[in-house]
């Protein structure tokens, strides 16, 4: 698919976080993989041999492709570096090449999983019937974290910002930093007479339907547009993957933008607080995220774990804009050379050990409830 847009687009940098995780992954072994390819590719293969604490039988063994979200890209290659270790015969490669690549990869059956930070859409279940004989596609989450508003704005430090500003902001409503909206929620900032550069994902994203519809849900007549995984609106420029968003916007001055919060942390850029109607602005951070994701309820049904985000959640220390990134797999007719080693690597990324191995990476582990009901359909596919 195409996208539409107006405004400048701009050459892509290769940001450090991507080189920095493109690193990671080709350091254990081959980054290539059959699914779709992309520049922001990361790529995640054998880990050097070692000592094996699994039975054989428990690993599975052979290849292992997947494909999709960049908002999990770091999650998946501490995963693999893990997994691998303890799993030496069998080969993960992952390729971040958005949530809707790595979508139409699963549906036209060149991968085992899909990583999505958006749950599946009906049609996208009717798409991937051909690869899911005689079963369905499913959502099973697999780990939350925050969405991120990077910016660079010289002398400008705890920036806030609240859903309407935002929305006018990326709408292309708000064009320079010194606005009287953006004034009146720093009031002791020296706000530059500096134009905003806004940036968006140019491929299909799940960060980018979270992030629409976080603006959708709470800030309608200002970006009035529904949840959509590519970009909606009409101004603003455009770079591939969360990667691409953060090289921009450490590289440009006025640069705004939106992407998980392990890329600004590796990138060393500023977020926004965002004025929520708490008693005071929140920070993005994963407790504070987790706290918004206590709010999700489960609107899949049968074997798909879909859930769905209170965007518009004024609890205290609640940051809103967060997501939940899903692996999209077959309930049945998965595969049977690559079964043993899907469920054996799902299993490892549910498992407490998985999920607490983020941590530092800017991510939050699911709650508890969530992550039984995750592991007893991954014990179930078939």
């Amino acid at each position: 698919m195409k996208l539409q847009r107006n405004g400048r687009t701009k050459a892509l940098a290769i940001g450090a976080v991507a080189v920095v995780s493109s690193l990671t992954l080709a350091a254990c072994g081959s980054d290539n993989n059959n699914a779709s390819s992309s520049n922001t590719s990361a790529a995640a293969t054998t880990a050097a041999a070692g000592s094996s604490s699994a039975a054989a039988s428990d690993c599975g063994s052979g290849q292992l492709l997947g494909a999709g979200s960049t908002a999990q890209a770091n999650a998946v290659t501490q995963w693999v570096k893990d997994f691998q270790a303890k799993c030496p015969g069998v080969t993960v490669n992952y390729n971040a090449n958005g949530s809707g690549a790595g979508i139409t990869s699963f549906e036209s059956g060149k991968v085992a999983f899909a990583g999505s930070d958006a749950a599946l859409k009906p049609a996208d279940v009717a798409a991937a019937a051909s690869a899911c004989p005689g079963g369905t596609a499913i959502d099973l989450p697999m780990v939350g974290g925050p969405i991120a508003i990077g910016y660079n704005v010289p002398g400008v430090t705890g920036l806030i910002l609240d859903a309407p500003t935002l929305a006018k902001i990326f709408n292309g409503k708000i064009t320079n930093w010194n606005d009287a909206a953006i004034k009146a929620l720093n009031p002791t900032a020296t706000l530059p007479n500096l134009a905003i550069q806004t940036f968006h994902r140019s491929d299909g994203s799940g960060t980018t339907a979270n992030f629409t519809a976080y603006l959708a849900a709470t800030a309608a007549s200002d970006f009035p547009y529904t949840a959509n995984k590519l970009w909606p609106a009409k101004s603003g420029q455009s770079a591939t993957g969360s990667s691409g968003l953060a090289a921009q916007v450490k590289s440009v001055k006025g640069a705004i933008s939106y992407f998980e919060l392990s890329y600004a942390t590796a990138g060393n850029i500023s977020t926004a607080k965002i004025a929520t109607g708490a008693s005071a602005p929140v920070e993005a951070t994963a407790a504070n995220a987790s706290a918004a994701v206590a709010d999700a309820t489960t609107v899949g049904t049968g074997a798909d774990l879909a859930q769905k985000l209170n965007y518009a959640t004024k609890a205290e220390g609640a940051y809103p804009i967060t997501l939940l990134t899903y692996e999209i797999v077959c309930d049945k007719g998965n595969k049977a050379a690559t079964l043993p080693a899907l469920k054996a690597f799902l299993n490892y990324t549910v498992s407490a050990a998985g999920q607490s191995s983020i941590g530092s990476l800017g991510y939050f582990p699911l709650p508890a409830a969530l992550q039984a009901k995750v592991a007893a359909e991954i014990a179930a596919l078939s």
